[in-house]
């Protein structure tokens, strides 16, 4: 199996291992995901079907470059919505309760709901968990952070053969 294989199945493992967890949490510890989480499991999930899909493409040549680029913009996409999600927990200045994304989502179009849901909401500021100090999103953003660095690193490691 190639390097590159080896890294993209790992990634994807990590990505359904992360989610399987977070719906443990879910529904066996009953811990609701507010709405940045949600967007931050989804940014998860994305990864994990680039990943799939570079395991099963297994790329040479331009693929190389090309996975490894999207892999580090979903990864600063998410490290950008966890790094939200952490300022709002430690510097809850701004938050209120607001709306759950599903009724964002029926009553407003998609960029106000993107605009909302960056606001955060009361829900949102709750540390409801922690390891070793660290919230689930602080968590979520060294993950992110983890993810971006090894994209880079794939991105300029020379194509093997």
């Amino acid at each position: 199996m190639s390097h590159a294989r080896i890294v993209y199945s790992l990634g994807f493992l990590t990505c359904v291992g992360l989610i399987a967890y977070a719906l443990y949490l879910q529904h066996v510890e009953f811990l609701d995901p507010c709405p940045l989480c949600i967007f931050q499991r989804i940014v998860f999930i994305l990864i994990a079907v680039v990943c799939l899909v570079a395991v099963i493409h297994n790329p040479s040549g331009w693929g190389t470059r090309v996975y490894p680029t999207i892999g580090a913009v979903l990864s600063i996409a998410g490290g950008a919505l966890a790094a939200r999600h952490v300022r709002l927990q430690y510097f809850p200045d701004a938050t209120e309760c607001g709306a759950g994304l599903e009724y964002m989502l029926e009553q407003f179009p998609i960029n106000e709901v993107f605009s909302l849901v960056l606001q955060g909401s009361g829900e949102c500021g709750d540390i409801v968990w922690s390891f070793l100090g660290l919230s689930i999103p602080a968590w979520t953003l060294v993950i992110f952070v983890v993810f971006l660095v090894i994209s880079i690193w794939c991105s300029l490691r020379p194509p093997q053969p």
